[in-house]
């Protein structure tokens, strides 16, 4: 495992520790890129929060912490700065126009939430309405056709537990997609470590079978779960029981209303 693109703050209020030992574990662990991509503010309307998320206000802070990091760290290890998105098409312009005003590398696609989350359905809890993962997948094709995502965190979150046949045909769908548009699917490392209904074996085995490519992500709350030997070899046979190619890095793509802003290879 080189590069891990999946790494939270205290800011989102349920992940702990400081950057500085995210870091040192990620440099301990043996990995040469480390990006963080804590959950983004969202412009919701006054009175709600969701407390699971950074504040718009906190947003500066964040670049500030982590570029400094980056200068300090440059001889040890490539960091980078990212965002974790929920696609909220209500939302969606006024985030991205606010954060074209700070140097955000990349954003990962993580839908927690249908909808624009306010009393909507949320991804995690068990759903036996086959038209709420219809909604699901059309909305995460929705955002992934913005073309500001990096890549596809956690695809396989939406806790359905309704028809298998419908599963699989839903979930090929969005398989097909990020296939044709050439974005990556993350086996999440904090599902398979904590045995989550993700990541889904069901899942995989479509994406194998579409030909997805797959990327690791620790999706780390915690310093001791940027790496841990034990949870990339679960990942490791999950990938090859699927058949998936895992990639060992992803080219960044800037967040913009260009469909394409690669930053590196």
């Amino acid at each position: 495992m080189l590069a891990n693109y999946h790494t939270h703050t205290w800011r989102c209020h349920h992940a702990f520790g400081t950057e500085r030992e995210y870091i040192e574990a990620a440099i301990a662990g043996g990995l040469k890129i480390l990006g963080f991509s804590d959950h983004t503010p969202q412009f919701y309307p006054e009175g709600f929060v969701d407390h699971d998320k950074m504040l718009p206000e906190e947003l500066p802070e964040y670049c500030d912490t982590i570029l400094a990091l980056k200068r300090e760290y440059a001889s040890d290890i490539e960091i980078h700065l990212g965002l974790e998105v929920e696609y909220y098409p209500a939302f969606w312009d006024k985030l991205l126009d606010y954060v074209q005003g700070f140097p955000i590398e990349y954003f990962l696609l993580g839908q927690h939430h249908l909808g624009n989350e306010i009393d909507d359905v949320s991804s995690f809890a068990p759903c036996h309405d086959p038209q709420d993962l219809v909604r699901y997948v059309d909305q995460c094709i929705e955002g992934l056709s913005t073309g500001a995502f990096t890549y596809f965190a956690h695809p396989d979150l939406f806790h359905f537990v309704g028809d298998g046949s419908f599963y699989e045909a839903q979930m090929r769908r969005l398989c097909v997609f990020a296939k044709e548009h050439d974005i990556p699917l993350e086996i999440n490392f904090n599902g398979l470590a904590d045995h989550r209904n993700y990541p889904d074996p069901r899942f995989w085995k479509i994406a194998g079978e579409v030909g997805n490519a797959a990327v690791f992500g620790s999706d780390a709350h915690v310093k001791e779960k940027v790496f841990n030997a034990a949870t990339v070899r679960a990942a490791e046979k999950l990938a090859q029981q699927s058949h998936v190619r895992v990639l060992e890095t992803v080219p960044l793509i800037r967040p913009s209303r260009k469909k394409d802003n690669r930053l590196s290879k």
